[in-house]
């Protein structure tokens, strides 16, 4: 489940490159107030320390997010960002030093610690936002044992093709409106061309291998449905399930492909060592015609020196719908949840707002994320891609699945799924990579 972690680390120094911030937090221990109750004596501010895996860049805008709120509510938000936050923040649960609040990056990892009662049961005000702001699947993701632990903060729309629009035009092509027309117009491309026109990179440092299996769980939810997604993701369905294999068959006719991967960076063995970023300039420069990729790489695109939108130089589509005439979007995405181990007055505060419509709206609005929450309007996020992805998460028509990666026990979603997508793409046969992954498994 460390994949969110790397992922964010990762976008923050490579995607933005902004200088890294030095951070400093007192914690204190579950239910023990830090200089909390709403308001420091003698005009101090009360103090509540955050933390999470949130660094560089986007722990400045994070903090100037709440910077107002703080000063209006007497309340300092201590923040500190760690890559190193799955491990420690166990370890400080366990040594009695926890943060009043930590922004998880996995559902899963929210729900271990709150299975070993270092959580505290999210306060009312936070419960009543979740259920009046958010959809009901997002409840899910913040609850253990049926208790909500948590409240979602910024989310991720997962599953877009990348394009350039002025390509699309001058030859013709079209949108396509279902897996098999996307497989069509690949194979169109090579045609007219005589080129691949996909590119894919997997690299990601120790994490490498995880935008493979963004992949396959965009695949496993639209040609076997949101139940088997969530069957797969609790184990009730393994890896070598012939659902799960047809996934990978699927996405083997693109990525294995020879004669469609990999633009701008050589075969498909070159997968596996280019970084995930990178083909944000191969796509803007037009070496690249098609790549599959989060809402966040609009920033890499960006960098690149690119312009996103559907006049611009690159724009996206949803990934379609494995056949034709599905009613509202099918999506995978993942964000962050606040959960709580102390309880003072001013901890609780920090936490509803941070659930609230008036948070989303205000770090959206300072660019870069977007949110799930209801409340939020589209209009203040900057990017006219992450305005679409806020638009899909609000439909009421949309599916909305969690990455399933992240929902996975770490052993198997930042583990042999990651070293499996590396084999993949390097030769492994398709059914030993099944049966690899799925041995990652913890035993019950």
């Amino acid at each position: 489940m460390l994949t969110a972690v790397r992922k964010r680390a990762i976008l923050s120094t490579a995607g933005i490159g902004f200088t890294a911030l030095t951070l400093a937090a007192c914690t204190s221990g579950p239910g023990v107030s830090n200089g909390g109750g709403g308001g420091g004596g003698d005009g101090e501010s009360a103090e509540v320390t955050v933390y999470g895996t949130i660094v560089d860049a986007e722990a400045e805008l994070l903090e100037q997010s709440w910077a107002d709120w703080e000063e209006e509510n007497g309340i300092d938000i201590v923040y500190e960002g760690s890559q190193e936050f799955e491990a420690q923040i166990a370890v400080r649960a366990q040594g009695g030093n926890p943060p009043d609040l930590a922004i998880f990056p996995q559902p899963g990892l929210l729900a271990d610690m709150a299975s070993r009662g270092y959580l505290l049961e999210a306060p009312e005000g936070v419960v009543s936002n979740l259920r009046e702001h958010w959809a009901e699947d997002w409840e899910g993701y913040a609850s253990f044992d049926g208790t909500v632990y948590g409240a979602p903060l910024m989310a991720n729309v997962k599953g877009w093709i990348w394009y350039q629009p002025a390509f699309f035009e001058e030859n013709g092509y079209e949108v396509p409106t279902d897996w098999q027309g996307l497989l069509d117009l690949t194979q169109q491309m090579v045609d007219d061309h005589g080129q691949p026109p996909w590119c894919a990179g997997f690299g990601s440092d120790a994490a490498t291998g995880w935008p493979g299996t963004d992949w396959i769980e965009d695949l496993v939810l639209r040609q076997a449905g949101p139940d088997v997604y969530d069957q797969w993701v609790a184990h009730e369905v393994p890896f070598t399930d012939p659902q799960i294999q047809a996934a990978f068959d699927e996405t083997a006719k693109i990525l294995l492909n020879p004669e469609y991967v990999n633009a701008g960076f050589g075969d498909v063995s070159s997968i596996g060592s280019t970084p995930f970023g990178d083909v944000a300039n191969a796509l803007v420069s037009g070496d690249c015609k098609l790549t599959h990729q989060a809402s966040f790489l609009d920033g890499f695109i960006v960098d690149a020196g690119g312009e996103v939108g559907e006049d611009g130089d690159v724009w996206a589509f949803m990934l379609p719908p494995f056949e034709s005439g599905a009613e509202g979007e099918v999506v995978t995405g993942g964000g962050e949840i606040v959960g709580a181990f102390s309880d003072d007055e001013a901890t609780v505060k920090v936490q509803e707002y941070l659930s609230s419509p008036e948070w989303a709206n205000s770090r959206v609005s300072l660019g870069g994320v977007i949110s799930a929450n209801k409340g939020l309007d589209p209009a203040n996020a900057q990017s006219a891609i992450l305005q679409a992805a806020i638009e899909i998460l609000q439909n009421e028509e949309t599916t909305f699945r969690f990455d399933g990666s992240d929902l996975m026990p770490s052993a198997v979603g930042a583990g042999s799924f990651w070293q499996g997508m590396r084999d993949w793409v390097n030769g492994t046969p398709t059914d030993q990579v099944l049966e690899q992954i799925e041995s990652g498994w913890p035993a019950e």
